[in-house]
């Protein structure tokens, strides 16, 4: 194995932010189950940015009240400052740094049937997938699958699209890019994710996350990417919904509630199982209401 090139770099997310509390719902996260270390109370995980496989570690080095992340950067060669930069960007909006919970949790303690989930979950910053197009294949291959198989079938589509770089005797799988998969058939893709259906919908999320500009998704009008990911093959009112939520941090709507968000709502709030009910009392936390939804299922684990 050759040597690996470190580049370290800080992040400074916005207070309050419990670093515990993001290692312990990966821990607790089955989509990527295996995919990273998590000993030491650090996040050690790989990612793969404009055909560049890079391993990537954080560690807390700051408090809840004042915090600091100090990032090592492990790849084969040197990395660019223009790519160290872009992979400090997506780490951090992987850990959701930037998010001001403050009116968010005002509008918690406003609500008695939340405000014991605010208290259990304070500082947590929403942990999204790594990228956009990781989380529509992810919306694909667990529709209509058990979360296990779902999972089995993410871990083949690794090993035959992806990449990996070993650190430290272990060896970190990245998921691939779009682009890494746009020379693979429907065959050779219905030979990895099992049903030739569920292929040309993998092979639509990597027609459409190659061509698209990532920051049109993050900036773009709420509809206008929704309507756009509703062009996706496989992806429907609860896929989009899920995408904008917990890849993009479009966190103003809930467009789609599921059956396991509204059963946490139906025991928090005494109230009966319903789409319509879910609706009206995400609607109380208005730009918010993706971390409303976020942070009862992640209470919930």
């Amino acid at each position: 194995m050759p040597n690996l090139h470190t580049t370290t770099v800080e992040l400074f997310p916005a207070a309050p932010f419990d670093f515990a509390k993001s290692v312990a719902f990966l821990g607790e996260f089955m989509p990527a189950a295996g995919e990273q270390n998590l000993d030491r109370m650090q996040i050690t995980k790989a990612t793969r940015l404009d055909g560049v496989t890079v391993v990537f570690r954080v560690r807390s080095t700051g408090t809840i009240a004042a915090p600091r992340l100090a990032v090592e950067l492990f790849s084969t060669d040197p990395l660019p400052a223009d790519l160290v930069a872009r992979l400090s960007q997506r780490i951090g909006f992987f850990l959701s740094i930037g998010d001001d919970l403050a009116p968010f949790y005002a509008l918690g303690q406003a609500d008695p049937a939340f405000a014991p989930v605010i208290q259990q979950m304070h500082g947590y910053h929403q942990v999204k997938f790594l990228t956009p197009y990781e989380n529509a294949a992810w919306a694909i291959m667990s529709t209509r699958t058990g979360m296990p198989q779902a999972k089995q079938i993410k871990d083949r589509f690794i090993a035959a699209y992806g990449d990996a770089i070993e650190v430290d005797g272990r060896r970190y799988a990245a998921f691939p890019e779009a682009h890494d998969v746009l020379g693979a058939s429907i065959s050779d893709l219905e030979q990895v994710v099992g049903l030739m259906r569920r292929a040309e919908f993998i092979q639509s999320a990597s027609r459409a996350f190659a061509t698209v500009d990532p920051a049109w998704l993050l900036a773009a009008d709420y509809d206008e990417v929704k309507a756009w990911l509703l062009t996706i093959k496989g992806i429907g009112a609860w896929g989009s919904s899920f995408i904008l939520i917990r890849a993009l941090g479009r966190l103003d709507r809930l467009d789609a509630p599921e059956w396991r968000l509204m059963e946490q709502v139906a025991r928090r709030y005494s109230v009966p199982r319903d789409e319509a009910i879910t609706r009206q009392l995400a609607a109380h936390y208005g730009a918010y209401q993706g971390y409303w939804a976020h942070y009862l299922r992640a209470a919930s684990v």
